[in-house]
């Protein structure tokens, strides 16, 4: 396997594996035409069915930006990721456990005044005559009623005014005018947020950043959460020990802050205090784009403002996207959700645990399938304990369904299987009502639920389906004889 450092490094080794990546000179509109395609490609997740797994795509052709290129579905297969991060697909939770916990921090490898940075091959300074975002980014909307060209795979990164500490998230992204960005945050969920409101309170601009194509790893990490990276730890880190080295930093060029120094593309910008506008300033629609959960989330009406500096990028740049609902964000939000399970259920109860996957069906935040294996009496109860630790470890997680060690929690059926089988409705479910969870649910509002305390407020729910310690022999599956089929089954 080749060794995976950048965007195109990685995309090299997809080309490599048969299946894994097509590409397209046919032109294609960035207008909602190239996820309209993806969607039956490759999209999978939440996205409105037909849609299917399969390989990444390459956009050779996008209408309106001559010389750029768009990629789409680099992480929409979480036998991709584990190909992208060299490890087994089922043992992805488990090495980025290993990674948050033996983090590698980023190098500052190249200053402003240093040549040869392959993020700013090619340099915009907003200060020119005719600069517009909205040229240099060939950035796609996901559906026509889209607030406008988003920024899906941005990686956003800024530095806290007080203490210096360094974050790195993903958000979402709306290109407003020639150099002007939206930049939409839950309050008090993401830590760009934090050092946003302390600059604000000190009448302070935010330097940031926003790198765009760079190595799965860093994309991949960017995505913890609290309590698992608190406040002041720089997920950059989790990354390099992911690749056993560190990611690289560049100073920006018209800012005090630093970018992925092999990104395809770096804007540079600043986040202004106390000025705001409108998601659907362009569009009044109403509608942002397409969330995870599968459905188009509401434009809201006071959006932070970046003012972009500076647009950098490598000679004939890709732009990376993705479709909000697809299987893309269920490896980006549910790898290093299922770590955050694992560190929480190990240090409380070690050995217990066999696997966790964050499914899809919950777009890898709503829904955790847990493995766990009683190994005496004395774990009975044990298994419940270890869905509230995980509900504790990522607020956003409404359902935990409960599987005992024969059982694969990668396998759909095989879980529906356990829960026809090994759980009765009136003394395998655990209510628990009234509890923070998350805004993107139509099901978590007031309209839905005149009881509920507010939006976000949900009943979240354990299903144990597993089999009473006392009882194992009664649930013994059958068992066949474990013979290799090679002899018999040609290309086994």
């Amino acid at each position: 396997m080749g060794d995976v450092y950048d965007f195109r490094s990685a995309i090299e080794l997809l080309k490599s594996v048969p299946g894994q990546y097509i590409e397209t000179s046919v032109p294609a509109k960035p207008h909602a035409e190239i996820s309209g395609i993806y969607r039956h490609v490759g999209a999978g997740g939440t996205v409105m069915r037909p849609t299917k797994s399969g390989p990444a795509m390459m956009f050779n052709s996008v209408t309106g930006h001559e010389g750029a290129r768009v990629l789409i579905g680099m992480l929409a297969s979480r036998e991709r990721v584990g190909l992208l991060l060299n490890r087994d697909p089922r043992e992805l939770g488990w090495l980025l456990n290993e990674s948050v916990q033996n983090p590698i921090p980023p190098v500052v490898t190249a200053s402003k005044d240093s040549k040869d940075v392959p993020c700013r091959e090619v340099v915009h300074l907003a200060s020119e005559s005719g600069f517009d975002i909205r040229r240099l980014l060939p950035a796609p909307t996901n559906t026509p009623e889209d607030a406008g060209p988003y920024i899906t795979m941005g990686l956003c990164y800024a530095s806290d005014p007080e203490t210096g500490a360094s974050d790195v998230t993903i958000h979402r992204l709306c290109l407003q005018g020639p150099d002007i960005i939206s930049f939409f945050y839950v309050p008090g969920s993401r830590h760009i947020g934090a050092f946003k409101e302390k600059a604000e309170s000190h009448g302070q601009k935010l330097p940031i950043s926003i790198s765009i194509g760079v190595d799965p790893a860093i994309a991949i990490a960017s995505c913890f959460e609290p309590p698992t990276t608190p406040i002041g730890y720089d997920e950059l880190g989790v990354a390099g020990a992911i690749r056993t080295r560190a990611v690289e930093l560049a100073d920006c060029l018209t800012i005090k802050e630093r970018c992925i120094a092999n990104a395809e593309y770096v804007i540079e910008g600043e986040l202004l205090p106390n000025e705001f506008i409108s998601e659907d300033l362009n569009t009044g629609t109403g509608k942002a784009m397409p969330e995870f959960p599968g459905y188009t989330g509401s434009a809201y009406a006071n959006v932070s403002v970046i003012k972009v500096l500076a647009v950098t990028h490598r000679k004939n740049p890709i732009m990376q996207t993705c479709i909000g609902p697809s299987e893309e964000h269920v490896s980006m939000a549910g790898i290093p959700t299922e770590a955050s399970i694992i560190q929480m259920i190990e240090r409380a109860m070690p050995g217990r645990l066999r696997n966790v996957y964050c499914h899809s069906g919950g777009g890898g935040k709503y829904m955790a399938i847990i493995q766990f294996e009683k190994k005496s009496a004395s774990d009975e109860g044990r298994q419940r304990q270890a869905a509230l630790l995980a509900m504790a470890a990522f607020s956003e997680l409404k359902h935990v369904i409960l599987v005992g060690e024969d059982v694969d929690p990668f396998d759909s059926t095989d879980v529906f299987f356990a829960l026809n089988t090994r759980y009765q409705g009136d003394i395998d479910t655990i209510f628990i009502p009234g509890v923070r969870c998350h805004p993107l649910d139509p099901s978590q509002k007031k309209i839905y639920n005149p009881s509920s305390r507010g939006d976000g407020i949900s009943c979240k729910t354990i299903f144990d389906c597993t089999v009473p310690y006392e009882l194992k022999d009664l649930f013994t599956r059958s068992q066949f004889l474990d013979v290799d089929p090679s002899k018999w089954v040609t290309g086994e």
